[in-house]
C-alpha cells in the first residue's frame, strides 16, 4: 500500500537516537549499503532491502533523490519466493523415480530423500521469480517521526530490523500508551500511574 494510494494504512514511529553528521550522507550510505538485491536467479527465498520510492524496481540513492523538503521518502521492499507444495511434490516424485531407476533399488535412504527434496527446491527457486512487496515510508528526521504505510506485522518487523541496521537508530511504534509516555511531558509520578493502567474493553 503506497503513499499516494486512495486508502492507506499507517504505522507511526518515533525515531530514537541521533543521526551521524552529515545527516543526509549518513542516510544515503545506509540506503545504498542495504539496498534490495535481486534474487530471481538465486536460490534465496527472501530478500529485504531499501528501494527508491519513484522507481522501486531500480534502486537509486545517488545524490539526495530521496529528500523532499524536510522529509526523507523511500521504500522498503520485501521479495519472497513461494513455491506451491504440489509443485514441489510433483518434481520430488519425478526425481525420486529417476533415482530409483538409476540405482536399481526399491527404496532410498532418509538422507537421500532429503537431498533430493533440497535439490528440487533449489532448482525450482532458480526458475521461479520473486514476488515483491513494496512499502513506502516518510521520515521527518528533524522531528524524529516516521510514517510507515503498512500495518502488516511482518512488514513492520522487517522495517524495524532493517532501519536499526542501516542507520543505528531505534524505531518506537506509537500507539496511545507510548504517545502518552514519550510525548506528553509526564512527570515521574504520572508515568508511574500510566505504567499501572490496564486496558479497558468496550462492549455493546
Amino acid at each position: 500500500m503506497g503513499l499516494l494510494s486512495s486508502s492507506v494504512s499507517i504505522t507511526r514511529y518515533k525515531v530514537e537516537g541521533e543521526l551521524k553528521e552529515p545527516g543526509l550522507e549518513t542516510v544515503a550510505d545506509g540506503l545504498r549499503g542495504n539496498a534490495i538485491t535481486e534474487i530471481d536467479n538465486d536460490i534465496s527465498e527472501k530478500a529485504v532491502g531499501w528501494t527508491s520510492y519513484e522507481n522501486p524496481f531500480k534502486p537509486d540513492f545517488e545524490g539526495v533523490s530521496f529528500a523532499i523538503g524536510a522529509y526523507l521518502i523511500f521504500s522498503l521492499r520485501v521479495d519472497k519466493k513461494a513455491i506451491p507444495s504440489k509443485i514441489i511434490k510433483k518434481h520430488y516424485t519425478i526425481e525420486m523415480a529417476k533415482q530409483l531407476a538409476e540405482s536399481g533399488r526399491e527404496n532410498l535412504s532418509r538422507n537421500e530423500k532429503k537431498a533430493i527434496k533440497e535439490k528440487v527446491i533449489n532448482d525450482l527457486s532458480l526458475r521461479i521469480p520473486a514476488t515483491p512487496g513494496i512499502y513506502d515510508l516518510m521520515w521527518n528526521s528533524k522531528e524524529a517521526v516516521l510514517w510507515f504505510f503498512s500495518n502488516q506485522k511482518a512488514a513492520n518487523e522487517e522495517l524495524e530490523t532493517l532501519f536499526s541496521k542501516s542507520f543505528r537508530l531505534t524505531l518506537i511504534r506509537l500507539f496511545p500508551y507510548t504517545i502518552a509516555d514519550l510525548m506528553s511531558g509526564l512527570s515521574d509520578g504520572e508515568r508511574g500511574i500510566l505504567s499501572e493502567l490496564s486496558p479497558t474493553k468496550f462492549t455493546e
